[in-house]
């Protein structure tokens, strides 16, 4: 289906898209659509639903540009929330205002177990989350789901994406290559998460744009992380240490999710894990919250469940 819209002049085009065209990338985020722009005319291409909502959208987004008010990117998800697509459920709802519509596939995303429900809500209520479980129980994705939905609305600036590079440790210099190109093996799970939402082209324009950062966790230390969705991924293999200074990097304007399997710590046997430290440390602190998953919210291959049952048992069946 394609739909047109005339503009007074091709600059209200140009002020629509936004800067960089970072409303036009909302705007696709959301709608699986594409939008051409020639002239003072642009034109909508897509499926049925998806052209009639964000024909919605934009249509206000017309009327505020011609009428010389401000958009944003807040305006702009707001727009999108009320519209149409909010109705036909086309967005996605995980019942708690999260919008996570998978853009690269046009599915739906919505948790599959009542503790991946339970985590959800526990990072809309709280800043800091934990989140303990074994592979396959979604720790890493939804988080990611979450921080992107966050992003695109407007409520915070920039995704940080982190994870230590245990193997690594002092050896990272004799990697061949870049640093890019040395620590990528261990932040490789963090691009897959997000390519599995984003087209691959659009993930490296927003990291071109400091929109998404992914870094190992030693490059940390020293800054303060604020008006941004953080991500721990693997913390179990953080030292107690680096916890507590990851810990200290949160801004007074952010949001932070930790999550790993204390049954999978790499660190050498003399060093504590401070996934496993902290729980005593901080539980029960206001506005902290830890989230335990188990083998009943693994969602990957049906034998993971049980593979991960075997080992638990610390048998065989």
């Amino acid at each position: 289906m394609q739909k047109t819209i005339k503009f007074s002049d091709q600059q209200s085009v140009l002020d629509l898209f936004g800067p960089r065209d970072i409303f036009l990338r909302q705007l696709q985020d959301v709608f699986d659509i594409r939008l051409i722009a020639r002239g003072d005319t642009m034109m909508l291409r897509g499926r049925r639903e998806d052209v009639e909502a964000c024909f919605d959208v934009v249509s206000k987004m017309q009327r505020l540009v011609e009428n010389r008010e401000e958009l944003s990117r807040r305006v702009v998800a707001d727009l999108i929330e009320s519209s149409s697509a909010s109705g036909t459920g086309e967005a996605g709802d995980s019942g708690d205002g999260v919008s996570l519509k998978r853009r690269c596939s046009g599915k739906q995303l919505v948790p599959r177990s009542e503790g991946q429900a339970a985590y959800m809500k526990e990072i809309a209520s709280n800043d800091i989350v934990f989140c303990i479980g074994p592979a396959g129980t979604g720790k890493t994705y939804l988080a990611v789901a979450v921080a992107l939905d966050y992003l695109k609305k407007g409520d915070l600036n920039r995704i940080i994406l982190c994870r230590p590079a245990v193997e690594a440790g002092e050896n990272l210099g004799y990697l061949p290559g870049d640093l890019r190109s040395k620590v990528n093996p261990y932040l490789r799970p963090l691009y897959d998460a997000l390519h599995d939402f984003m087209p691959r082209e659009a993930v490296e324009e927003y990291i071109a744009n400091d929109l998404i950062e992914i870094l190992p966790l030693a490059f940390v230390r020293g800054r303060t992380l604020d008006r941004a969705f953080i991500i721990l991924d693997e913390a179990q293999n953080c030292t107690v240490g680096q916890m507590k200074t990851f810990l200290t990097r949160l801004g007074g304007s952010a949001k932070l999710v930790v999550t790993g399997d204390i049954t999978q710590v790499d660190l050498p046997h003399e060093e504590q894990s401070g996934l496993i430290d902290v729980q005593g440390r901080l539980e029960g602190i206001e506005g902290i919250t830890f989230v335990k998953l188990d083998e009943r919210d693994i969602v990957r291959h049906r034998l993971v469940k049980r593979i991960v049952s075997a080992y638990q048992r610390g048998t065989g069946p």
